[in-house]
């Protein structure tokens, strides 16, 4: 059985105990977190389109821990100018674990 759903603009897939990377999210470790938002739900021969959500679908997940990406690199450079920039950005995210999958 799996999911996909809509959380803070983007859409995921989740299964069973898969752990997915979100964008930062300001809970606690350990915190319980529902999602509603299911677009698509398929068990493997029944499939569940929502328009644009699924009613009464639900995913039960849980915060694990947030942490940072890797740095990006943002270079800028005019030729002939004498002009360069770079700039560094490193992204948070946070990994969730589903727990159960209600649809």
């Amino acid at each position: 059985m799996y999911a996909l759903f809509e959380y803070k603009g983007k859409q995921y897939k989740a299964e069973k105990d898969a752990l997915i990377q979100v964008d930062k999210l300001d809970a606690e470790k350990g915190a319980a977190l529902d999602i509603d938002s299911v677009l698509l739900v398929s068990d493997g021969d029944n499939v569940k389109v929502g328009a644009p959500y699924v009613s009464g679908a639900k995913i039960k997940a849980e915060v694990e821990d947030s942490f940072r990406d890797k740095k990006v690199l943002v270079f800028k450079y005019k030729s002939k100018k004498d002009y360069h920039r770079l700039h560094g950005h490193r992204q948070h995210y946070t990994n969730i674990r589903v727990k159960e999958i209600i649809g």
